[in-house]
């Protein structure tokens, strides 16, 4: 009983740090030509991006808190990954009217979204959506395999006021990424060994030359590694806390 008990109050622990932080983590603010775009780190590849009066939250999982954050006016989703959806946290940050957009594979359990596939761009209000291709180029649980196939996920290309925002979703180093242009901010992953490392992310981001970049999804890597190999490049380096820690 006790080991149980010890579990509860762990995981209890660690709801209420990222509720705390969900109030406290401090707001990335990006000009554009149609007004400021604030973005609120939330956990993880979790996020919420407000600009012009609409919300937008990016991959609702758990265990995610989106208490204090606006309802959600649009819900982006990249993955199949329990990381990346939960149907019952997506549904607490819905609101009438709420839209959904995410890759196929994703639509297969959220139906009510609408599907976007690698290469396609749509108009959402004042947004303009591109799906950005993401998946593993050598890494996979087991020889043949992959832990991400290409087609089956979604980077995503924002941009609001002429201010373009990269959200790199689950990737390597994978050319389409490296091919990139004119991005104002990058949100990259990193993390082994589903994705990439520091030195690999580093050396996407020299490629495409964002001018600011913020790690996310990186449980476990070493972030100063990542933010010395940007050195005298001139591209910004954000390091944000995206894991609390639970509160003794």
């Amino acid at each position: 009983m006790k080991p149980i008990l010890s579990i509860i109050t762990c995981a209890a622990m660690l709801l209420f740090a990222v509720a705390a932080q969900a109030q406290t983590q401090p707001v990335q603010t990006f000009k554009s030509s149609a007004g400021p775009i604030k973005i609120t780190p939330v956990y993880h590849a979790s996020m919420v991006i407000e600009a012009g009066g609409k919300v937008i939250a990016v991959d609702p999982a758990k265990p995610a808190v989106f208490t204090g954050l606006p309802h959600a006016d649009l819900i982006l989703i990249t993955d199949i990954h329990a990381d990346h959806m939960d149907p019952a946290l997506i549904a607490s940050v819905s609101k009438a009217g709420t839209e959904i957009i995410a890759p196929p594979a994703v639509v297969k359990t959220v139906t009510t979204a609408s599907p976007l596939s690698n290469g396609e761009k749509k108009t959402w209000s004042d947004w303009t959506i591109e799906a950005i291709p993401m998946y593993n180029l050598t890494r996979g649980p087991e020889a043949g395999k992959f832990y991400h196939d290409k087609g089956r996920g979604n980077g995503y290309i924002l941009t609001y006021g002429g201010t373009r925002i990269y959200l790199s979703g689950d990737t390597e180093n994978i050319p389409e990424m490296r091919a990139l242009k004119n991005i104002d901010v990058a949100f990259i992953c990193m993390n082994l060994p589903y994705t990439m490392t520091p030195e690999e992310a580093a050396s996407a981001v020299k490629a495409f030359h964002p001018k600011v970049v913020i790690p996310y999804h990186y449980r476990g890597s070493d972030l100063s590694i990542f933010k010395k190999a940007l050195e005298g490049t001139g591209i910004e380096v954000r390091l944000l806390d995206w894991y609390p820690k639970p509160q003794s």
